[in-house]
């Protein structure tokens, strides 16, 4: 329930919503599933299971077996399976095995007989340079492509790069200048390690002063200051105190004048200092915060320093200041819903009163909690613009019918997630954008509903496709509406509310479960559920009912009725549900009777400021999808359930995606 880890969103179950046929099961599938595991066991034995060899997941069922054995399979059967398989998910997945093992072997003509030029794991490639050396020796485009890998990243290489790079530096394909290139990108990575490694081989005074520069990184020393005044220099400089400053603001903020002098620091060097120490500082809401804020560089603010500059003067409750730091913004930062609405409202508290309704005016466009946080302000209707392509049925089931996609749904089905994904991206990048709409629309009658939070907005090529942010019968699914209802009744809550706390924690994956063992719908860790199942007098069945639907839904409402009776409002008890207490408790200490709308944005964790404004925007949604209107987002805040209704409408005059993509 805390979420401090990213969600493991893992295998669903079928779960049909209203008026849905469910989709037929698969009689197979069990079997299927225990051949998987018997192959991946050494203990499948095909003569016994002839009758699952048509099913259309039987590859995988020899995928598993052949991936055990892949450092003893003999090459004329891995080679046949990648024949049979080629340009299909399961043959590349086999591909990258296959490819490992044969690195392991040393079988350096069988790896280039199955390598592909689309495989980008640097461990495969540098193992690629080393078959290519040993069957052909090195050649012009070798070091070129070997000197492309090393200068590629400043972050550490796996240990298959070793060799390849070894020779190269043997052959003379790593001059000075190449290894400071290295050097000088790990040093912007923080990485020392891969500064001292890339500085083997350099002259003897240059390998001294780049480690003299990685220890540095490590701890900062005077020796630095009698460093050649070069800009290498200065750039290790810069970065080891811009380190620095992150655990220890006040330490670099004193250092940094005669480190600056001695070196010769431009404005962009001293910059990048002065932005951790301001951000370092500001994210903790320190008494020096604005002083350091003002010290940092216009040219180094980046969107990040000059969101943390207004939620400083939110903080001290200086409106001046922190409608400055707006105007300060680039255009389109300003003109996001979240800063178009802080600056009506500063405005508004300036006395700026008609400039303040244009800026709400432009907010409420937005279907998404600043906007419609602006529309309750304007006592308008929230805007919402819902798509639903008039795509022909036949289209469907040609869709529905592919095969790729349906070997997908069979393996997310049984919890053979990273198997289903590269079915799934296989099948959506062969498919245009009304088939992989459909795709989804698909996925989600076989219970698989994050990949309409994955797949829709923009395509498999990233070219953004905002029409498809309208998708709210897609992007908001509702399963389980009696339950919560229910649920929602029994303890006085909204049941909009617990919807949106499903759709934030699991997407309505009822087998999600995070690092942090959060399980379920609602992500209960099992510790809560077993509290929160005793104070209601229900049997406690372990932490595996969590992942029942009912179970879960039952003892998460619970316990966001628990917070809202500790902490008094739906957005504290949000922001304590994704925290938990302790950073919560710091946040009210810190800033006791700030208005929501601050209070919220001048939250410290990111994940927390983002989360609670997220599910508050999905409690509109999820009730106009419940019942066709929605209660007011600024009454939702403070807990009132019973106030006056809003209605929604889509701005005729921009029925495209402007006026019409929400967030989330």
């Amino acid at each position: 329930m805390s979420r401090w880890l990213p969600l493991l969103f893992l295998a669903g179950v079928v779960c049909a919503g209203p008026g849905r046929a469910q989709p037929a099961a698969d009689p197979l599938l069990p079997q299927v599933q225990a051949a998987i595991e018997a192959a991946a066991r050494g203990e499948f034995d095909a003569r016994r299971h002839g009758h699952l060899a048509a099913h259309p997941l039987y590859r995988w069922i020899e995928f598993a077996a052949l991936r055990r054995d892949a450092d003893l399979l003999p090459r004329q059967r891995a080679e046949a399976f990648l024949a049979r398989h080629r340009g299909e998910a399961v043959g590349e997945a086999f591909r990258e095995v296959w490819l490992a093992a044969l690195a392991r072997r040393k079988d350096w003509p069988a790896f280039r007989a199955a390598w592909s030029p689309t495989i980008t794991d640097p461990a495969l490639r540098c193992a690629e340079l080393d078959a290519r050396q040993a069957t052909a020796g090195t050649d012009p485009q070798w070091v070129r492509d070997a000197q492309a890998l090393w200068r590629g990243s400043g972050r550490s290489l796996p240990p298959t790069c070793d060799a390849p790079f070894a020779l190269l530096a043997a052959q003379g394909g790593l001059p000075p200048a190449l290894r400071w290139e290295r050097i000088e990108l790990a040093a912007i990575e923080g990485e020392p390690a891969v500064m001292r490694a890339a500085a083997r081989g350099l002259p003897a005074d240059e390998a001294r002063l780049a480690g003299d520069y990685a220890a540095f990184l490590e701890a900062v020393h005077e020796r630095a200051l009698a460093w050649p005044k070069s800009a290498r220099s200065r750039l290790v400089a810069s970065h080891g105190l811009a380190r620095l400053a992150k655990s220890a603001p006040a330490v670099a903020e004193a250092l940094l004048p005669k480190y600056a002098e001695a070196l010769g620091f431009d404005e962009a060097e001293r910059g990048r200092v002065l932005y951790q120490i301001a951000l370092w500082t500001v994210a903790s809401y320190e008494p020096d915060a604005a002083r350091r804020l003002a010290a940092v560089p216009e040219t180094a603010y980046d969107e990040r320093l000059h969101e943390w500059r207004v939620r400083e003067a939110l903080a001290r409750a200086d409106w001046h200041a922190a409608l400055a730091a707006v105007r300060k913004m680039p255009p389109a930062q300003r003109a996001d819903s979240r800063w178009t609405y802080f600056e009506a409202r500063l405005l508004e508290l300036t006395g700026e009163r008609d400039a303040a309704r244009a800026a709400y005016a432009r907010a409420a466009r937005k279907p998404e909690f600043h906007g419609f946080l602006a529309a309750d302000r304007l006592e308008q209707p929230y805007a919402l613009c819902p798509w639903r392509p008039a795509d022909p049925p036949a289209l469907k089931a040609q869709v529905a019918a592919d095969a790729g996609l349906r070997r997908a749904l069979a393996l997310h089905r049984i919890e053979r997630r990273g198997w289903a994904l590269r079915e799934w991206d296989a099948a959506l990048a062969r498919f245009d954008d009304a088939r992989r709409r459909l795709a989804v629309e698909v996925a989600q009658e076989h219970g698989w509903f994050d990949r309409a939070v994955f797949a829709l907005g923009k395509d498999p090529a990233g070219v953004p496709k905002p029409d498809e942010l309208r998708l709210y019968h897609l992007r908001f699914p509702l399963h389980h509406a009696e339950v919560i209802r229910r649920e929602a009744a029994r303890h006085g809550l909204d049941p909009a509310w617990v919807a949106a706390e499903i759709r934030a924690e699991s997407v309505f994956d009822p087998t999600a479960r995070s690092h942090a063992n959060a399980m379920g719908l609602m992500q209960v860790l099992p510790e809560t559920g077993m509290a929160v199942a005793r104070r209601l007098g229900l049997a406690w069945r372990g932490a595996a009912s969590l992942y029942e639907p009912e179970t879960n839904i039952v003892l998460g409402t619970a316990y966001l009725r628990q917070l809202l009776d500790e902490y008094g409002a739906p957005y504290l008890a949000i922001a304590g549900y994704n925290a938990g207490p302790a950073p919560l408790r710091r946040w009210r200490t810190q800033r006791p009777g700030m208005d929501p709308d601050f209070w919220i944005e001048t939250v410290s964790y990111k994940e927390t400021r983002d989360y609670v404004a997220r599910v508050l925007a999905f409690s509109v949604i999820y009730d106009w999808r419940l019942n066709g209107d929605a209660l007011r987002l600024s009454d939702r805040l403070r807990g009132r359930t019973d106030g006056p209704r809003k209605r929604f409408v889509c701005p005729l005059a921009d029925t495209n995606a402007d006026a019409a993509q929400p967030a989330g």
